[in-house]
């Protein structure tokens, strides 16, 4: 997996220290001013018009690539983000940190929601809405020659997966922020809109990481795998990534809460006792670690401790808040701006290729959805709610797309349309949950269960503007 976004260029050194001089530090922190601003003020205004906030922060990115400020004044563009000296590796490395964060900050609300549920209901929108579009899509590929969508580093398997997640995913995030604002976040839809995602993400994370640990060069890899002599792309190296990846998924959930408990408690933990917020990304950058050590994608690391620590008791709520308050006001925006800042609208992107691919995966998403939320004996209209906010791919569609570019899974080109995507689809289920709930409609199951309880449920509030915590 690639290191980053941005080409790695060494900073200057002086000996066996690195150097930064005056004119190095002005670089980066024009670099990170802009960044900033960009993201937050246009995520302050998508929220404004009750839009995803994260997407605002793409489309400010956006801004300042490419396709808006370097086809504009490439000059300005050159100065503000130079292709050599550090700016380029710093950016990168606060780029993978915000990745790590946000993978963390995603994996401790998961646990949360993973209480709320409707069990018929979840368990056949999850099921049909993950099987049938992997299925889709491997139709459409075998239909329609990926060659000009695959990177450099492709496998078929690596490329498949990819593929197919793209077209399989729902973005907790968005979906669940979405609905915070709309006020309906403690309805029996959301409870179960939100339960099917932690099922359907936590499936799809996993093949993610199976996929890029495939397209590790076994060679002149690092870690287990090497030390075991497992040739890259054989039979034996997929098998490896897909038992390693459960194991390890397995075991974390399994014995990660004890062992973060009884480290919690521990009376001689010096870094807990001395700072509870270190504590905690001690423990996420170790799991990390591991994965890289095993073959696994440090992504998925990152986002089993936040189940873990999510899972913890409320001593440590206070300590994962300011984790998240400080990810969501630097690190996660600027990684969301530095997505849109990669996006090439004008060179790399397909308008013909979006509007099929996009028509493609919203039905092949929205109808398997539809699909079994019928079978749960949902209504047809609550059955169209679902199928609408499922169909939101949001941050984890734009993790997707990151990582596997960074991978050489995909191309510019692949990747253009899968943010387009998330941005499209994303926008699309704000817009239509908004409507129903300005118009007065209630976003409930019609279910017999939800019969019963409906008169108790409160009544839909209007939407509120709060900071975000989550994009």
């Amino acid at each position: 997996m690639a290191a980053g976004p941005f080409s790695v260029i060494p900073p200057r050194c002086v000996g066996d220290t690195v150097s930064f001089t005056d004119a190095d530090t002005a670089h980066l922190l024009h670099a990170l001013v802009l960044l900033l601003t960009a993201a937050h003020g246009c995520g302050y205004l998508f929220a404004h018009f009750h839009q995803p906030r994260v997407i605002g922060e793409i489309v400010g990115g956006l801004l300042l690539g490419p396709t808006v400020l370097g086809a504009l004044w490439p000059h300005f563009e050159a100065i503000v983000f130079p292709a050599g000296g550090p700016t380029s590796p710093v950016l990168g490395a606060v780029y993978q940190l915000g990745l790590l964060l946000l993978m963390f900050c995603s994996g401790a609300e998961i646990r949360a929601s993973l209480q709320r549920k409707e069990s018929k209901a979840v368990a056949l929108i999850a099921a049909l809405g993950t099987v049938v579009p992997f299925a889709a899509a491997m139709l459409f590929i075998h239909l329609v020659s990926p060659g000009g969508l695959q990177g450099t580093a492709s496998t078929p398997s690596s490329f498949l997966l990819v593929f197919s997640i793209a077209i399989a995913v729902t973005s907790i995030p968005v979906i669940s922020r979405i609905m915070f604002d709309l006020g309906i976040l403690e309805t029996p839809f959301a409870r179960i809109v939100l339960a099917t995602a932690v099922i359907e993400d936590v499936i799809l994370y996993v093949l993610l990481s199976v996929a890029l640990g495939l397209v590790q060069q076994g060679g002149t890899g690092f870690g287990l795998p090497k030390v075991l002599g497992i040739d890259h792309g054989s039979g034996l190296d997929i098998a490896y990534h897909v038992l390693i990846t459960v194991s390890f998924f397995a075991i974390a959930l399994w014995v990660g809460p004890r062992l973060f408990a009884w480290s919690s408690a521990f009376r001689y933990n010096l870094l807990k006792r001395g700072n509870s917020i270190a504590f905690q990304l001690v423990f996420m950058l170790v799991l990390s670690g591991i994965c890289v050590f095993v073959g696994v994608v440090p992504l998925f690391g990152a986002f089993v401790a936040g189940i873990v620590v999510g899972s913890s008791d409320e001593q440590n709520s206070e300590s994962r808040a300011d984790i998240q308050r400080f990810s969501f006001a630097f690190f996660v925006p600027v990684f969301f701006a530095i997505v849109g800042w990669r996006l090439n609208l004008i060179s790399h992107f397909d308008p013909i290729f979006f509007l099929y691919f996009a028509a493609f995966a919203c039905l092949a998403k929205s109808l398997s959805v539809f699909a079994g939320s019928r079978l749960a004996g949902e209504s047809r209209k609550a059955s169209r709610n679902f199928a609408v906010a499922m169909n939101a791919r949001g941050g984890p569609a734009i993790v997707l797309a990151s990582v596997a570019l960074d991978a050489r899974i995909i191309n510019e080109k692949f990747y253009a349309s899968l943010v387009m995507l998330a941005i499209v689809t994303s926008m699309l289920a704000g817009s239509w949950l908004g409507r129903i709930v300005r118009r007065g409609g209630a976003l409930r199951p019609l279910t017999t269960n939800a019969r019963a309880t409906l008169s108790k449920e409160p009544e839909v509030r209007q939407p509120v503007e709060e900071d975000a915590t989550a994009s």
